[in-house]
C-alpha cells in the first residue's frame, strides 16, 4: 500500500530552553504537516509522556507524526510511523512488528543503501544524507552535496528503482531549490528551523520554496 509522504519533514531535536513539545507546537502552528520526533536523551517512560503530548498537538493540527527509532512506542500514542536510522536494520522484521498500516522510513547514504531499502519491499521512504555538515546527527558518512543526490537519482532511474527520496543533514534555506532540482522527492530539516532566530518564519519560508 503506497502511503502519502510529505515533501517537508520537520525534525525535532534537543535544544536548550525549548522542549520537543514546544518545537512541535511551533511547527504545527506554522503549517508543518509532517513531524519527526527525534529524541535519544530520555528514558522510555519520559518518551511516552512526551510522545502523547506531541501526538495530541499533531492530531489537533492534522499533522503526521513519525518517531525516530523507538518503534516499540507506536502503540503508546497516536504515532503514524517510525524512521529507522540504522542502515543495517532488519526492515522486514520491523515491518512485521509494526504492521502494514504504519509508515516506515529508513536512513541511507549511498545508492547501494537505497537499493537495499527498496529491495526489502517494506519501506515507504528513504531519508538520504548528510547533504552537508550537520551537528544534529554527528556521523562520518561522506557529504553528498547537490551532485551526490543528482547522481543517486540518475542511478535509481537507470536501475528502474523508485522510492520517495528525501535529502537530510545540514540543509539551509538557500539549498532547498538546488536540491529539489536534482529530482528528489523532498527534504528533512531540523537546524535550519530550530536554530533560526524566528523558527516559525523559517519553516514557512522553506514551505514556500517547496510548494
Amino acid at each position: 500500500m503506497k502511503k502519502y509522504i510529505s515533501k517537508l519533514h520537520y525534525i525535532t531535536h534537543d535544544i536548550a530552553g525549548r522542549s520537543h513539545v514546544e518545537q512541535v507546537r511551533m511547527a504545527c502552528e506554522a503549517g508543518a504537516n509532517w513531524v519527526q520526533y527525534r529524541c535519544f536523551s530520555k528514558p522510555e517512560a519520559e518518551l511516552i509522556d512526551e510522545a502523547q503530548m506531541i501526538s495530541e498537538i499533531c492530531d489537533e493540527w492534522g499533522a503526521t507524526l513519525i518517531i525516530t527509532d523507538h518503534y516499540q512506542l507506536l502503540g503508546k500514542a497516536d504515532i503514524q510511523g517510525v524512521h529507522i536510522e540504522d542502515m543495517r536494520a532488519d526492515f522486514r522484521a520491523i515491518r512485521q512488528e509494526i504492521g502494514p498500516d504504519k509508515t516506515l522510513g529508513a536512513s541511507a547514504n549511498t545508492f547501494d543503501d537505497i537499493r537495499a531499502i527498496i529491495m526489502s519491499g517494506v519501506v515507504d521512504y528513504a531519508g538520504c544524507g548528510p547533504f552537508s555538515v550537520t551537528t544534529t546527527k554527528p556521523n562520518d558518512y561522506p557529504l553528498l552535496g547537490t551532485d551526490g543526490y543528482r547522481s543517486i537519482v540518475d542511478e535509481m532511474k537507470k536501475a528502474e528503482l523508485s522510492i520517495p527520496l528525501l535529502a537530510v543533514g545540514g540543509i539551509t534555506l538557500a539549498d532547498v531549490e538546488p536540491l529539489l532540482s536534482t529530482g528528489i522527492h523532498g527534504i528533512a530539516v531540523a537546524s535550519a528551523i530550530n536554530d533560526a532566530a524566528h523558527p516559525a518564519a523559517a519553516l514557512k519560508e522553506i514551505y514556500r520554496k517547496i510548494y
